[in-house]
């Protein structure tokens, strides 16, 4: 795929799905959906505390913690998702990302490219409104990435 390399956690993902069929596509998504971890505790019952996705179909929220660091390469990024049981599809792309991302650091999350959402080959298997929410996900980390690792 041409354009900005993705980190390799990201590319290794995205590759899986390129390959696959529209079927296995949508069985990969329902496991990405099954492997998003639950909130922190210290996140529970407090959605006041994260960030609603308004772009997602479903209610979906979202919270990003950057450690210190004395550079973007040194600070680790934390990503932490809340979205219904019942919604499989957003879910899923919440999996994406938090495999992708979660753990790398603010340079490499600031330096995804835009376009991810277009590199898994998913507009043959789900509807572009969907994708449009996994790209409001990405926007919204990186923002608060940029915000949390402002001096």
């Amino acid at each position: 795929m041409i354009g900005t390399p993705l980190p390799q956690s990201l590319a290794e993902i995205a590759e899986e799905f390129r390959s696959a069929s529209n079927d296995l596509k949508l069985q990969l998504l329902l496991e990405f959906s099954d492997e998003l971890p639950g909130l922190p505790e210290r996140y529970e019952g407090q959605l006041d505390k994260l960030e609603r996705v308004d772009e997602c179909q479903s209610p979906l929220f979202l919270v990003v913690e950057v450690d210190d660091g004395a550079s973007l390469a040194d600070r680790r990024v934390h990503l932490y998702f809340d979205a219904p049981a019942e919604s499989p599809t957003t879910r899923g792309f919440a999996g994406i990302l938090h495999e992708g991302l979660d753990g790398l650091n603010a340079e490499e999350v600031l330096g995804v490219p835009d376009d991810v959402p277009m590199r898994f080959g998913l507009a043959e298997a789900v509807s572009p409104l969907r994708l449009r929410g996994m790209a409001a996900m990405l926007a919204r980390i990186k923002r608060q990435v940029r915000e949390k690792s402002a001096p």
